[in-house]
């Protein structure tokens, strides 16, 4: 089983949704379709679409919103294809909540206390992670953050579709102005359309980012 084919296999199982976009690199589809179970592709439900993806994850995420748009859906969950182990008892929790909330995401606890820092830690120090050698323009604190309300967010994350589909429209053109990227949709949906809330996440929903992650 393909990370790809683990992740598609678990939203399939969970009756209630009805279509799935997979965004691709360009000429991507034929190896993203090789690596999906076979009775996946031939079932009638789930549809399983594909769409080129975009220069960034919130212009792959558009890209297949405006695909979705032709299948009118009233909720659309949002997932990293990298995050293979997410359950089918997270997915269904998120689909309630987000009948409810209109926007939602599963968020973890932080176990260490998070600082913000007045610039990008790893772009201005990359070699922060090697050496104690302060041959580097200097980061400070810029704000020490409460861990007991500071979470780590996760995916699927779920929204309202009309209004997702007008937030991202909205970030494409603020970001074509010259404005930073969003790092994530429920940032998108904050800007442009108001409060998510949250639930629980999962430790076993974790994303591959490294070798060792798969481990």
């Amino acid at each position: 089983m393909t990370v790809l084919g683990a992740a598609v296999s678990v939203f399939a199982s969970v009756p209630s949704i009805k279509t799935i976009v997979i965004t691709v690199p360009e000429n991507g589809e034929p190896a993203a379709r090789q690596s999906l179970p076979s009775e996946l592709l031939a079932g009638k439900q789930p549809k399983i679409l594909f769409v080129p993806g975009g220069r960034t994850r919130r212009a792959s995420v558009y890209n297949a919103l405006l695909l979705l748009e032709a299948h009118n859906p009233h909720y659309v969950l949002i997932h990293d294809g990298a995050r293979p182990w997410v359950s089918p008892s997270l997915i269904e929790q998120i689909i309630e909540a987000v009948q409810k909330y209109n926007a939602v995401i599963p968020l973890l606890p932080l176990t260490d206390t998070p600082k913000e820092c007045d610039a990008p830690l790893w772009e201005v120090q990359p070699q922060a992670k090697t050496s104690c050698t302060p041959d580097f323009p200097p980061v400070f604190i810029k704000q020490h953050l409460k861990r007991a309300n500071t979470g780590v967010a996760q995916t699927p994350q779920a929204f309202a579709f009309p209004e997702i589909l007008r937030a991202h429209g909205k970030a494409a053109e603020y970001e074509q102005e010259g404005n930073e990227e969003y790092t994530d949709d429920a940032e998108v949906w904050s800007m442009f359309c108001g409060p998510v809330a949250v639930v629980p996440g999962s430790e076993e929903n974790r994303k591959i980012t490294f070798p060792g992650d798969l481990g």
